[in-house]
C-alpha cells in the first residue's frame, strides 16, 4: 500500500521504494534465527541473486507493452510469462555452468 500511495506521487520515488529487498532481509533474518547456518544462508543469497537477474526483463517489457497500446492484463501477462520462461532458462543453465542453486 506504501508504494502504491508513494508511487501516485512520484513514480520513481515508488519504484525505489519496491525494489529494496524487503523480503530478501526478512528472510536472511530469520534463517539465521532459526539455523544460525550461515552456510544456507550464503546459499539463499546467492541464489536470490541469480533469480533476481530473470526478472528483470520484466521491468521493461511490461511498460514497453504498456506504451504501445497493449492492455494491462495482457502486458501483465506477457511480461509475467517472459519472466516464467526466463527462471525456467536459468534453473536449467544455471548448474550448466557450475552455479548451483
Amino acid at each position: 500500500m506504501i508504494v502504491s500511495e508513494v508511487a501516485r506521487r512520484s513514480p520513481g520515488f515508488g519504484g525505489l521504494i519496491a525494489s529494496l529487498p524487503m523480503v530478501s532481509i526478512l528472510a536472511i533474518i530469520w534463517l539465521w534465527r532459526d539455523t544460525r547456518d550461515i552456510e544456507r544462508i550464503a546459499g539463499h543469497a546467492e541464489a536470490t541473486f541469480w533469480f533476481v537477474l530473470p526478472s528483470l526483463p520484466m521491468f521493461l517489457v511490461f511498460p514497453a507493452l504498456l506504451r504501445y497500446g497493449v492492455d494491462f492484463w495482457l502486458s501483465l501477462a506477457a511480461s509475467s510469462l517472459l519472466t516464467v520462461v526466463l527462471y525456467s532458462l536459468a534453473i536449467w543453465v544455471l548448474p550448466k555452468i557450475g552455479i548451483s542453486l
